[in-house]
């Protein structure tokens, strides 16, 4: 199908099921063009992906969590300063940092705002590690000596509670004609859950930096995964849909590894149309949540578990999350990185090395 691009070396590895899945949703009404990134992998619909379309939007393929997406934030505190088991112990008392300045937000569901959520939604103090360009770092205010938050969350409860109610009530997997009535009252609601999406980074990074009695609190980077955004191109307006996808035209964006590998800052190209302006957000799976822990139990043992070898660094509630988020779970993030350089998408500017992940 020539309205199909994949992005992928003879080194990489996709799923043929997510390439499959990919391909029947470019036969949709209006897709101009799918994109299946480095990072393709299996969801409800493909994630590490990026469709366009004509004159119609498909709510659906973003999904549930609306405005989904990795902000990175400044703390103020010098990597020569840490001492990673004190700030540990400080960490574990972010959800007793209380959020009065936050209290007046007129959003729904603002009991969560805040909160991190589950699957691969997370909190990270992490460092940079190795530069590549330094005058870019300096050009956004990225201070190669500190150590940085970086979170990624989303729209939580408010993002779900959208898209079933246009699944229920217009059987909007259908999809909706631009200009229509609804279209207007869909667009309002995803604008909306990307504030709250957008707040929520903002306040979960403002309890952590209180718990770290940080010096500062400015967010430096981000970049939104999960969107339908409107996008005129040689004159003409079209809609691009990210699943899993990072935006190729906000300046410098943050690619995520896992809890157990390097993330990257790089720099998008410009222009780049033919991949939907959009690049990849993460590693991507390499294995579905549901059979992570039957691959690992053998691996991880419950000794393991209880003396803390294999989480020393891990903050988190639910155990299910250490296999379902191990870094095995995961594909290699530098055969990502180099796959989309190799293809011009993208220049490296630096590598983030993560201290300690927070999933509460």
């Amino acid at each position: 199908m020539n309205n199909i691009k994949i992005v992928q070396s003879n080194k990489s590895w996709i799923e043929s099921n997510a390439i499959e899945s990919l391909k029947k949703m470019a036969n949709l009404k209006g897709i101009i063009k799918a994109v299946g990134l480095p990072d393709l992998h299996l969801g409800k619909t493909p994630v590490g992906a990026s469709y366009l379309t004509k004159d119609i939007i498909y709510p659906h393929i973003i999904g549930n969590d609306i405005g989904c997406g990795m902000s990175l934030f400044s703390t103020g505190i010098r990597k020569r300063k840490i001492k990673v088991h004190r700030l540990l112990k400080k960490l574990e008392k972010t959800e007793e940092v209380h959020i009065e300045e936050f209290k007046n937000i007129d959003l729904p569901f603002r009991e969560k705002l805040g909160t991190i959520g589950s699957g691969n939604h997370f909190g990270e103090l992490t460092e940079i590690d190795r530069v590549y360009d330094e005058n870019l770092l300096k050009e956004n205010n990225i201070d190669k000596n500190n150590v940085f938050l970086l979170i990624h969350s989303g729209s939580r409860s408010y993002g779900e509670h959208i898209l079933r109610d246009f699944i229920d009530k217009h059987s909007c997997e259908r999809g909706i004609e631009v200009n229509s009535p609804l279209f207007k009252e869909y667009m309002d609601e995803h604008n909306r859950a990307m504030e709250f999406a957008t707040i929520n980074r903002e306040v979960i990074a403002y309890k952590m930096n209180k718990a770290l009695g940080s010096k500062e609190n400015r967010k430096l980077l981000d970049s939104v995964h999960n969107s339908i955004t409107p996008k005129k191109i040689y004159g003409q307006m079209y809609y691009i849909h990210r699943k899993g996808a990072a935006p190729s035209d906000v300046g410098l964006v943050v690619v995520a590894g896992s809890r157990g590998s390097s993330s990257y800052i790089v720099r998008p190209r410009l222009n780049l149309v033919d991949y939907n302006y959009s690049i990849s957000h993460g590693a991507g799976r390499k294995w579905s949540r549901s059979g992570c822990k039957e691959r690992l139990k053998n691996i991880y043992s419950k000794k393991d578990l209880r003396e803390n070898r294999i989480s020393s660094n891990l903050i988190y509630k639910d155990v299910n999350s250490i296999y379902e988020e191990a870094p095995e779970a995961y594909k290699n993030i530098e055969r990502v990185i180099k796959d989309m350089v190799d293809a011009n998408m993208i220049d490296i500017v630096a590598t983030l090395k993560p201290l300690i992940t927070y999933k509460v």
